[in-house]
């Protein structure tokens, strides 16, 4: 009977400490803000630059693999970045950026596999991208969100990491490094 009562007692923290540790909160831009060197994203996306990534499930296995060449060319505040991956199966995509710096360390950007607007925030060397991503699964088309972290780690390499969810569910995650020549 005292076990019982025990547990009765012990379960509403258990339950407790679970949402909480569930409802951390996310990190912010702003986070980052003292961090160096910092991000500029016109300056940084400008010119030819290579990216080496791959895919993860939720369970952490690899899924893919992948490079990336990309050139990135601005107009003032409006920029177009061109991405063209190529797998590690041989199969091949392109992806086109349109950028715009709106200022105060926000962007957004527009592609054509892109639902909407991806809304972007920088701060010191980080920046946050979120978006719909439109993606050609066993030829159906599966709309994914992207919570998409970059970070500058110097004025040649940056980091990034995407986790990828559909209905708020995590499907896995894209690691990608970042090398200006």
């Amino acid at each position: 009977m005292r076990r019982h009562r025990k547990l009765r007692w012990i379960a509403p923290w258990l339950l407790a400490a679970a949402l909480a540790a569930g409802c951390a909160s996310a990190p912010a831009p702003a986070d980052y803000a003292r961090e160096t060197p910092r991000l500029d994203l016109r300056r940084y996306f400008d010119g030819p630059l290579v990216a080496h990534g791959l895919f993860t499930d939720r369970g952490g296995k690899v899924q893919r693999r992948f490079t990336v060449q990309l050139r990135g060319t601005w107009n003032g505040r409006d920029g177009v970045l061109e991405e063209d991956f190529r797998y590690s199966d041989g199969k091949v995509e392109r992806r086109v950026w349109r950028l715009q710096d709106l200022g105060d360390g926000h962007y957004r950007g527009r592609a054509d596999d892109v639902v909407g607007e991806a809304v972007g925030v920088a701060s010191g060397n980080a920046l946050n991208w979120r978006y719909t991503l439109a993606l050609n699964v066993d030829g159906r088309t599966v709309e994914v969100q992207f919570d998409d972290w970059m970070y500058l780690m110097d004025d040649r390499v940056m980091l990034n990491k995407a986790a990828m969810s559909k209905f708020g569910i995590f499907l896995g995650e894209v690691t990608l490094a970042f090398h200006k020549p």
